[in-house]
């Protein structure tokens, strides 16, 4: 079964009458390609955007449709990794990024919140340990005691911590918007353009904006950014609202959001699969659906049928953080890449990073993001 969010009618995409040859080239027709294109563009920057199969197609459009602030590690770990001046500025790049989302996505995103949940004691005293921190820096954060839970989550779920700035996507739509702002701003977009060495590019400078798939065009990065596979399902229309605003708990290997229609989408349960879900291969597997229908039947004490099922790949990094600026020893190429699952808003923000960059603005950020950073110990 295909994603439930490509099945929307998809616009054809403007087109300039004349782009010429183009200063910045990116590989890769997600969030971040086409955020980088969109900033670029209306910059002035003739770029060229080069896609191998359509906008959105990959991991942008075969996510669970989470809007999240921060990145994929804890705020409390992040200010241990990185510094609690760092770890701010992180959080808030994002905050900023998902507030410009908004002016852009129209009804692909709905700022309603997000609800991380702990399943167990070690996990509520993580989440304790990031709301003090959150609190602790000005982050607008909220937290639930066990009764204070909905009532479809009370006795599976310990304490909850509310993240209200968040929001639910419909991805696909989202980046198919943005892509639409970039080709109207004069950016070149080229779907079906798939690109297997950086030779058969004509600019001299290049963005890999890739994620997961960096299809050995800068083979040292196939070995540090990891593909790794989530699973998602998605039901009939459910006849109530149960779940108002996405939910995510086990440290994230269990996600789910009820959509404006009333079906549920739910993933996750990597955990399921073990190595088998460090891949690139886009395809569902019984061991892990089976694990998400087990979840679905806990959390509704039903079995709603079921309608679709996808797998998309992202990129793990072994410190969670995504790598975002020049390659070391590659003069003109550039990556905004790995973001550890949480790309749709960190991706957009990464984009612009490096637009910006490009364009003589480089932001500090991008010391912590350094692609020629060591590796941890």
């Amino acid at each position: 079964m295909a994603s439930y969010w490509l099945e929307d009618p998809v616009e054809p995409l403007p087109r300039s009458a004349e782009h010429g040859a183009p200063e910045v080239e990116i590989v890769g027709g997600g969030v971040t390609g086409c955020s980088c294109a969109l900033a670029l563009a209306s910059a002035g920057v003739r770029v060229r955007l080069h896609e191998a199969r359509e906008v959105a197609s990959g991991a942008s459009g075969r996510n669970g449709g989470f809007a999240l602030r921060g990145g994929a590690m804890g705020y409390h770990v992040a200010r241990e990794q990185l510094g609690s001046t760092r770890a701010r500025e992180y959080w808030q790049l994002t905050e900023r990024s998902l507030e410009r989302m908004s002016r852009i996505a129209g009804d692909a995103l709905r700022v309603i919140g997000s609800l991380r949940l702990a399943v167990d004691a070690a996990e509520t005293a993580e989440l304790r340990a990031e709301h003090d921190a959150l609190v602790e820096d000005g982050f607008d954060v909220r937290w639930l005691d066990a009764s204070d839970l909905d009532a479809a989550l009370r006795g599976r779920f310990l304490a909850g911590l509310v993240h209200p700035a968040d929001g639910a996507l419909q991805p696909a739509r989202w980046v198919r918007r943005l892509a639409y702002a970039a080709a109207a701003a004069g950016a070149e977009i080229r779907e079906g353009s798939r690109i297997e060495s950086l030779d058969a590019l004509e600019a001299d400078r290049v963005v890999i904006a890739t994620d997961g798939y960096t299809d050995g065009l800068v083979p040292e990065f196939d070995v540090r950014i990891r593909a790794t596979r989530g699973q998602v399902l998605v039901t009939e229309t459910l006849p109530e609202l149960v779940f108002p605003r996405p939910h995510y708990a086990r440290h994230g290997y269990d996600y789910w959001q009820q959509t404006p229609d009333g079906r549920l989408v739910i993933g996750g349960s990597r955990d399921a699969g073990l190595e088998d879900e460090w891949t690139a291969e886009e395809a569902t597997t019984e061991v892990v659906q089976r694990r998400i229908e087990s979840l679905l039947r806990d959390l509704l004490g039903s079995s709603p049928r079921i309608t679709h099922r996808w797998a998309g790949i992202w990129g793990t990094t072994d410190d969670l953080l995504p790598f975002v600026g020049p390659v070391p020893g590659r003069e003109g190429v550039w990556v905004a890449a790995g973001y550890s699952g949480h790309g749709n808003v960190l991706g957009f923000a990464c984009g612009e990073l490096v637009a910006r960059a490009l364009t003589g603005d480089r932001d500090l950020l991008l010391d912590v993001l350094d692609p020629g950073r060591p590796e941890p110990s």
